[in-house]
């Protein structure tokens, strides 16, 4: 074979050795180095991270609780308006469906519109619904403020009120004349506290908010997407009293009221239950509700579960998350099972964590479910006119 021939075979060679190069790319290294351009490609919003769990684990519906339900905290049809408005027939059904006996509606307010509740959701529907009372703030600066509360929640606890409702802006939104914060310990609050206890109402009150709430609204909060939509919900600021201030100073509250059952709404601290452990050991006129804060309690099961077995005569259930069947399903799972890792109900809104299935003995979810708040609720001893304590409960509901 000449030179040319051989030239012009190598050539061909090497032709045909790039078309198989590009045709039959070699296949990539697996490394264990981070990419070049990693950081620059994280762009993905977290509005739009919508990770999909790969876990294979089992999962249980329980379409209705295993002891009929006292909820505890709800706003549904209330005077404040705090839900949308549901057909009172459409909140049975679901109440119904679910084994809810009974709905505990907080936000009453006071005078007509409490009377518009009591009419609308009490009356019709024996046993189904009560309704709390709330304080008139408008009235702070009166000089006879106390005497006006105290017969305002008298003639409340007439038209069919069963407790007083006091929401977080006492200590965090509600000012005097002058622009300053009332204090939860507010000696003006004394009386009223004092009737409470003599009428045999209890006092549920909201104290503060996430603790996360009371931090810079950065990527360090676990709570920013929240606190993004609702920037109206962020305390962080001189402006506002720390979150352990308000819990104190409500503590001493419960210490100046023995006579009178006090409900820590939302558990008090639900991130910092060796706080409300301490709390419910020093002050035995307190219970505790955990409406809203299924997310909190749900992502620390084990110590959940065992705050709930040690303190199981003096937590309540409540939802506070509106009405809707899956609402409550989901609350049920969470207390009746054993699931891992499924989503709390509202899920990212809290935070992006999952949350763990307690699976409660029966003796214990009994109480939860509805023991405990009839025992609160029959400490009812009134005006003197007939109530609608738990005899009257008895009569209706499911089973």
């Amino acid at each position: 074979m000449g030179s040319k021939a051989k030239c012009v075979l190598a050539f061909l060679a090497c032709i045909l050795t790039a078309w198989a190069q590009t045709a039959n790319p070699p296949a990539p290294q697996i490394g264990y180095k981070s990419a070049a351009d990693a950081e620059q490609k994280k762009t993905l919003l977290l509005r739009d991270f919508h990770p999909v769990s790969m876990l294979h684990v089992p999962g249980h519906e329980v379409p209705r609780a295993k002891f009929y339900v006292i909820d505890v905290h709800n706003h549904i049809n209330d005077a404040a308006r705090i839900e949308e408005h549901m057909a009172p027939e459409r909140v049975v059904e679901v109440m119904n469906n679910t084994n809810v006996k009974t709905v505990v509606i907080l936000t009453g307010l006071w005078g007509d519109k409490l009377q518009h509740v009591i009419d609308e959701m009490v009356k019709p529907y024996p046993g189904r619904f009560i309704v709390f009372t709330q304080i008139d703030w408008s009235k702070i600066d009166d000089p006879d403020f106390s005497e006006k509360m105290v017969r305002q929640l008298d003639d409340a606890v007439a038209r069919g009120a069963r407790g007083l409702k006091l929401l977080k802006d006492l200590g965090l939104g509600v000012r005097d004349k002058t622009g300053r914060l009332i204090a939860i310990d507010d000696p003006r609050l004394d009386p009223v506290w004092h009737e409470c206890g003599r009428l045999g109402i209890p006092v549920s009150i909201h104290t503060g908010d996430p603790e996360a709430f009371f931090h810079p609204t950065d990527g360090s909060n676990e709570r920013y997407e929240e606190l993004t939509e609702h920037p109206d919900w962020s305390f962080y600021g001189p402006q506002f009293p720390k979150l352990e201030e308000l819990l104190e100073a409500r503590n001493r509250v419960f210490a100046r009221h023995p006579e009178t059952l006090f409900v820590s709404l939302h558990m008090g601290w639900p991130e910092n239950l060796d706080w409300v452990s301490r709390m419910l050991d020093q002050y035995p006129n307190v219970m505790v509700e955990f409406g809203a804060r299924e997310a909190e309690l749900g992502r620390q099961p084990r110590r959940t579960r065992e705050f709930f077995l040690k303190y199981q005569d003096r937590v309540m259930f409540g939802t506070d998350n509106g009405m809707d069947e899956a609402m409550y399903r989901n609350q049920f799972r969470w207390l009746e099972t054993a699931d891992e890792s499924f989503d709390y109900w509202g899920y990212p809104a809290q935070g992006r964590w999952e949350i763990y299935g307690l699976e409660l003995p029966d003796p214990v979810l009994e109480k939860i479910y509805h023991l405990n708040a009839e025992r609160m609720f029959q400490r009812f001893t009134g005006l003197g006119s007939k109530g609608l304590g738990f005899k009257e409960l008895d009569k209706g509901g499911t089973q």
